[in-house]
């Protein structure tokens, strides 16, 4: 056995009981019900303040303290693609125009030999 080991202890333990470690703080309980009938209960400090919403553990949707007007899941966006985003800014006779006009540089590009695909 090594010099100056103490027995019956590991590295890293810590004082054992409350009354060497100090008073809890006084906490307090909430709820929070979510869409799908989970509840979840957590302890917060007295003085702390409480939010209104908490995302649920179990399904991860929002959940509030009133279990009979539980918040509706939040609303998601179907995905856009780039040419959806571009539809919105430019409309049909814009787009036909900047598509001639591109076609229109590239022909001119190819009849140069700038561009020989």
């Amino acid at each position: 056995m090594a010099a100056g080991a103490i027995r019956g202890s590991r590295i890293g333990a810590g004082p054992m009981g409350e009354a060497e470690r100090g008073e809890a703080a006084p906490r307090q309980a909430i709820s929070y019900f979510c869409v799908n009938d989970h509840s979840v209960t957590l302890n917060f400090a007295i003085e702390a303040e409480v939010p209104a919403e908490w995302d649920c553990p179990k399904c991860g949707m929002p959940a509030s303290m009133d279990s009979d007007n539980r918040p509706d899941a939040p609303k998601t966006e179907p995905y856009k693609t780039h040419l959806a985003y571009v539809k919105e800014r430019r409309s049909e006779t814009e787009a036909a125009d900047i598509l001639k006009e591109a076609l229109d540089t590239l022909r001119s590009k190819r009849k140069t030999g700038e561009i020989i695909f």
